[in-house]
């Protein structure tokens, strides 16, 4: 069915009840489900996060987890510490985390460019 104009446009939805749709409930009264109620008393914490402030936590935690290897690969270099054990799970902690934080930044940047591509 083609929709040519905008009376046809309200046929169609006046035919198909389209305000029962788009109701708060949706007609959706019979559909409950058991254990949803719990989810209504959850609330926002007091002091959520911004975006910004969340990465740049992040960045720093990473920042952190590389400066932590650094210092166990010093240790035992200079004999102070003789696990080789804990040096690479630091250095491969960093490694992971470091790896992690660069998909993260490769996905906002291809999210970016999606974004900027669309035609308004």
């Amino acid at each position: 069915m083609a929709i040519n104009n905008i009376t046809t446009m309200n046929d169609v939805f006046n035919s198909h009840k389209m305000r029962e749709w788009t109701s708060p409930t949706g007609g959706a009264e019979e559909f409950k489900l058991e254990g949803f109620d719990e989810l209504s008393k959850v609330t926002p914490s007091e002091r959520s996060q911004s975006f910004s402030e969340m990465l740049s936590n992040q960045i720093m935690d990473v920042n952190n987890l590389q400066k932590e290897a650094n210092t166990a690969i010093e240790k035992l270099v200079s004999g102070e510490s003789k696990n080789i054990h804990e040096t690479m799970l630091a250095v491969e902690r960093a490694e992971i985390a470091f790896k992690t934080m660069n998909q993260v930044r490769n996905k906002v940047i291809d999210a970016y460019k999606e974004v900027m591509r669309m035609q308004v």
